[in-house]
């Protein structure tokens, strides 16, 4: 399991390792099959809805000491894009594609619903007349 982070403590339990770091983000990988995380995920584990029992990303992050990183949605569209784009020119992508590798959705099927995306935070970002 991966969370990205705007900070982080000081100290990380050691089932949970800073994969990269940029200048505003900390991606941390955690190993959920740790006992230690088991046991925390049991001590706080509550009931969300009504018999639907699990943990809250908030009270996990406060407990490791972590901030979660809310980026813009834009910014988000905009990374995905950018991760698209390396994936269609993945040498082991290009591989399965020539192995026959045939999906219902494509690579432009992705990145057209991510334009699509993008149209419309633009156009709700501009101003009624």
């Amino acid at each position: 399991m991966k969370l990205y982070a705007k900070t982080i403590a000081q100290t990380l339990p050691n089932w949970a390792t800073v994969v990269t770091k940029s200048a505003d983000l900390f991606e941390v990988e955690i190993n959920d099959k740790h006992p230690t995380f088991q046991s925390l995920l049991e001590e706080l584990e509550t009931e969300i809805e009504p018999v639907t029992f699990g943990v809250k990303a908030e009270d996990l992050c406060f407990r490791l000491g972590i901030e979660m990183s809310n980026p813009p949605l834009h910014r988000l569209v905009e990374q995905a894009q950018a991760l698209i784009s390396e994936i269609a020119i993945h040498p082991h992508y290009r591989q399965l594609l020539d192995l026959g590798y045939q999906p219902d959705l494509n690579i432009a099927d992705a990145q057209t619903g991510l334009t699509y995306l993008e149209w419309e935070l633009d156009r709700n970002q501009q101003p009624s007349v």
